[in-house]
Formats: C-alpha cells, sequence, structure tokens
C-alpha cells in the first residue's frame, strides 16, 4: 500500500539508504510511503518497517530497479524526503571499489573520510546566504560506532568519483598514491546534504572490487560488482540491522551544525 504523507508527519526516526543491489530491506507488508519534496520525486519508494522495535525507513538510492545512476540521482529529494518524515539518524551502504590490496572484495569499511571528485552535482541545499558547514568530519561518530560490528574495518577515504564509468588505471593509481583507500560514485552530495539537513549519517561500504590500479592486467566491470555485491547482499542487510539496533537515540548534538545560524530556507 501506497501512502501520500505531508511535511512534518513522523514515521520513522532511522533510515537505511540501499545502494547498488540492495534494492529491498522488508517483506510485501512493509507501508510504502510517498513524499512530495520541492526537489522532485525521490529515486524510489520509501518503505517503513520494523528492525530491532524501531520503525526504519528504506529507501533505494537508485531505484527499485536501478533506474538512476550515479551523476543523475536525485540526492537532494532523497535526504529531504528523508527528513521530512522525522529521519535523523542515516546508514547509507554502499559498493565500493578498493585502492589497497587488504581490502579485497567482501571487505566491509566504515570510512572515516571523504574525497570529493564529482563535477556538476548540486551539493547544497543554500543557494543565497552565507551558510558554511562544518564538514572536516563528514560523518557521524556516534552512528559510525554503531555500524563497527565484528569485523568491520574501521576507517578509511573514500574517493567519489563522477561516474558512470570506472577510473582509468592512471586514475586509480593516483587515488591510491594519496593515500586513499576506497572509491565510490555516490557518497557525494549524498553526506554533505545529510549535514545540511542535520542529519546522523554513515557509509557502509562493502569492497566489490580491486580498483583498475592495483594489478596491472585486470580492471572493473559492472558485472563482477553486482555480482559481489549479491554475493555479500545478506550478510550485510543482517550488519544494518545490528547497527540500527546499536544506534543511539534521540538527537545527536554533534551534527546540529545550524545552531545561531539563519538558514535563507526552512528545513523540514
Amino acid at each position: 500500500m501506497t501512502t501520500a504523507l505531508t511535511p512534518g508527519h513522523h514515521r520513522a526516526d532511522i533510515a537505511v539508504i540501499g545502494g547498488s543491489g540492495f534494492y529491498s530491506f522488508f517483506g510485501d507488508d512493509a507501508e510504502s510511503i510517498r513524499i512530495d519534496t520541492p526537489y522532485g520525486p525521490t529515486s524510489g519508494p520509501i518503505t517503513v518497517g520494523d528492525v530491532a522495535g524501531r520503525p526504519v525507513a528504506f529507501l533505494p538510492r537508485h531505484g527499485v530497479a536501478h533506474e538512476h545512476a550515479p551523476h543523475t540521482l536525485p540526492y537532494r529529494a532523497n535526504m529531504w524526503a528523508l527528513r521530512t518524515i522525522g529521519v535523523q539518524r542515516v546508514f547509507a551502504p554502499c559498493a565500493v571499489g578498493s585502492l589497497v590490496p587488504e581490502f579485497g572484495p567482501g571487505t566491509v569499511v566504515v570510512p572515516d573520510q571523504l574525497v570529493d571528485r564529482t563535477a556538476g552535482r548540486v551539493q547544497t541545499y543554500f543557494d543565497k546566504g552565507g551558510v558554511h558547514v562544518e564538514f572536516a568530519d563528514p560523518y557521524c561518530g556516534d552512528l559510525r560506532d554503531a555500524a563497527l560490528q565484528d569485523g568491520v574495518v574501521d576507517g578509511g577515504t573514500m574517493v567519489v568519483v563522477e561516474g558512470p564509468r570506472f577510473s582509468t588505471r592512471a586514475e586509480s593509481q593516483w587515488f591510491a598514491r594519496q593515500g586513499w583507500t576506497l572509491v565510490n560514485m555516490t557518497g557525494h552530495p549524498e553526506a554533505v546534504l545529510a549535514r545540511e539537513l542535520e542529519l546522523c549519517y554513515t557509509p557502509i561500504a562493502l569492497v566489490t572490487d580491486l580498483d583498475a590500479g592495483i594489478e596491472a592486467g585486470q580492471g572493473v566491470r559492472a558485472v563482477d560488482v553486482f555480482a559481489e555485491f549479491q554475493k555479500n547482499i545478506e550478510p550485510l542487510k543482517a550488519l544494518v540491522r545490528g547497527a540500527i539496533g546499536s544506534a543511539l537515540m534521540g538527537p545527536c548534538e554533534s551534527c546540529r551544525v545550524h545552531n545561531g545560524v539563519e538558514l535563507p530556507i526552512e528545513l523540514p
């Protein structure tokens, strides 16, 4: 069943945004919600279910049939809609390539830093006024702690590229020389939009491949990326459920970045 909600209607305080291959999280009995936003429709339906006794919203980042490419995703609509239904915390599972051989396929990493190498993506809600959000540490520390379940790698720098193509070997080697460890196509502007909305946010990165610069003679193929993600999807979902159960309740003061700032728009 799909329900249209008006802004301010509370439905869930925590959300999961599913990446490539992560298109559903609940059974057929989950409620589907349609949210109208000033930035158009979301990339897919928002479903709401129960995890660890908490109401949780799920949004497939690319749509239920992977309709949206990384550079065309409605990032602003997605994050706005989640806040509209009361979400305060966002776990963002995603597929990543590894820039270091020790993070092989199947490794799950909770990065602590981000490098933006995208081009042309709208990355703010504030098109006027002097609003400059703090972003030195792009991910919520409390939410990262909740995501660090057994076997998960703590820390790493995720470089976000424009896509939809994969990196050249030279680009991949350059990223690795900078000390960056993961490469991804959707982590920006998602993270900064979450910060502008004062949402706690952390990615949970599943390594699907070694990027092109790791080993000569090898490159990245989309079919292999999807196959690796599918192979690990159930353990990843279990990990996300565990993270939800460990996440703190209530507002997070460290992610309230607008205290004392007059905003040019009213947040939902």
